[in-house]
């Protein structure tokens, strides 16, 4: 029987050749195709990343940046005399509220701890200490009187002399007022504002203790004949002008949010025993804004011939408004002429009015210097002060300097003149000093 069998010829080695360059073609094609996915994602990765890490960066120092405007202090062109000023933002002050003897917190009836009399040597006088310290308030120690109340000398136990100030007791404007001196002068640390040294809300009574100032008011001795005033020499005068100047520079400009005075005259700048000047009076004191120079709306409130003309008609407060009161205090250094005179001729009641359109001119100028001086200043240093008291006035409360550019601009006119007192002194002692 025949067997019937298939024989199978072994694949020939072309044909095996054949598919081991079909499979490794097979195999490479699908390498690629792999390598074609992978690809895009690492191309991806390595562009996303370095794009993703810049934006982290940007983000961290944009953040570090707002951080550090937002604790740093407002810009400065002149740090070093303000380095010994510092404003508190927060505090809270206790005083007697009443009869019941409960005590409440400066802005309301609460009962508030910590006074702070302990913590920044503001002290809390009993009625009984400071009329004793002014021997019962006598004629014979009375120093002054403002719009509030009378100020009197008086000694404290531990022998400080002090000046102390009554305020009335009727109406709600005093107790405001009241309030607002001790609020603010108890965190307001600079050099050009006078100390308050103490308070006292004993009861009903309200009365205010500051250093005192040996030399009265700026406004005594420019313009009253009291034997003992004396008329200010060009000198002492650019100094007040830039002691008051450095101390609205610190109100508007170094204190957050800024402080508008509002009430700033020749009578609230005091003098030590060294014609040093000094700013007072903030019972009409306001906080301002957050806004472009603190603008709010408030009561017109003020002494006329110091108000700036936007703040009279209609109630806007800026700093601007106490650039133009401190104007109108420069040319009263300026001129020895006070802001509001009806005993003058015709065109010459109001000294802005008057003084404005002769302060560009240097012949005018020269006019209007007070007499008192007799001639006895710089007519360099006299252009110079007269452009800045004309910018100071200036009706558009834009166009008034801020107070940083007026200190910036006075000293060196008071630099120049404290040299050449120097020098003047100098050549005065080698002329008389006897000889060897």
């Amino acid at each position: 029987m025949e067997t019937n069998t298939t024989d199978t010829e072994p694949p020939s080695r072309m044909h095996v050749n054949e598919n081991h360059t079909h499979l490794h073609h097979h195999h490479h094609q699908q390498h690629q195709h792999h390598h074609r996915d992978i690809l895009p994602e690492s191309t991806i990765l390595v562009v996303v990343i370095p794009i993703v890490l810049v934006i982290l960066l940007l983000a961290i120092s944009l953040i570090v940046a707002l951080l550090r405007r937002v604790k740093s202090p407002k810009p400065n062109g002149n740090t070093k005399h303000n380095q010994n000023c510092m404003f508190i933002s927060h505090s809270i002050i206790t005083f007697d509220g009443g009869p019941d003897g409960k005590r409440g917190c400066i802005y309301g009836g609460s009962p508030c701890s910590l006074p702070l009399a302990t913590s920044r040597g503001v002290q809390v006088f009993t009625y009984k200490e400071l009329e004793s310290a002014t021997g019962n308030f006598t004629q014979a120690n009375l120093v002054g009187k403002g719009s509030f109340g009378m100020v009197y000398r008086g000694v404290l136990r531990d022998g400080t002399v002090c000046a102390i100030k009554l305020l009335h007791r009727e109406g709600k404007q005093g107790e405001r007022a009241f309030r607002s001196e001790v609020d603010l002068l108890s965190r307001l640390q600079c050099p050009h504002l006078v100390d308050l040294l103490g308070y006292c809300a004993d009861n009903q009574h309200r009365l205010l203790v500051f250093e005192y100032m040996a030399n009265g008011t700026l406004h005594d001795h420019l313009h009253s004949s009291d034997a003992r005033s004396q008329a200010l020499i060009w000198g002492i005068r650019m100094r007040i002008a830039l002691n008051s100047a450095k101390a609205l520079e610190f109100l508007h400009e170094h204190t957050t949010p800024s402080i508008i005075h509002r009430d700033f005259k020749s009578t609230n700048i005091l003098l030590d025993e060294n014609f040093q000047g000094k700013v007072t009076d903030f019972g009409l004191a306001k906080i301002g804004s957050n806004k472009l120079n603190g603008l709010i709306s408030t009561r017109v409130l003020g002494t006329t011939g110091y108000l700036a003309p936007e703040y009279a008609s209609t109630g806007k407060l800026t700093t601007k408004s106490d650039v133009y009161s401190y104007g109108v205090v420069l040319l009263e250094l300026l001129t020895g002429r006070v802001p509001i005179d009806t005993n003058r001729p015709p065109g010459e009641h109001v000294l802005v009015s008057w003084a404005l359109p002769r302060l560009t001119n240097r012949a005018q100028v020269v006019e209007m210097v007070d007499p008192n001086l007799h001639g006895q200043y710089s007519r360099k240093d006299l252009i110079q002060v007269a452009a800045i008291a004309a910018m100071c006035v200036q009706t558009e409360a834009d166009y008034r300097p801020l107070m940083t550019d007026v200190v910036q601009s006075l000293i060196p006119i008071v630099h120049n003149l404290s040299a050449g007192s120097a020098s003047s002194s100098f050549r005065f002692s080698k002329r008389v000093s006897p000889r060897s």
